[in-house]
């Protein structure tokens, strides 16, 4: 039986909510190990000047206790 353990991660990017999502588990991989998914629980953007400034992203990272 596995232990799963589920951490919650918010990430941002200036190109999209794609990229925002991709940094997100490419940092956490480097102290988090074996993770098994990721589920984006939201998405938003800050404004500025009337364009979209920032891509951001709430995650639910899920990985295996050892």
């Amino acid at each position: 039986m596995a232990v799963i353990k589920v951490i919650e991660i918010l990430s941002n990017s200036k190109k999209s909510w794609e990229d925002a999502t991709e940094n997100a588990i490419k940092k956490a991989s480097e102290s988090v190990k074996d993770i098994k998914s990721a589920f984006v629980q939201s998405q938003s953007v800050t404004v500025k000047d009337g364009e979209v400034d920032e891509y951001r992203v709430n995650l639910k990272v899920s990985f295996e206790v050892k």
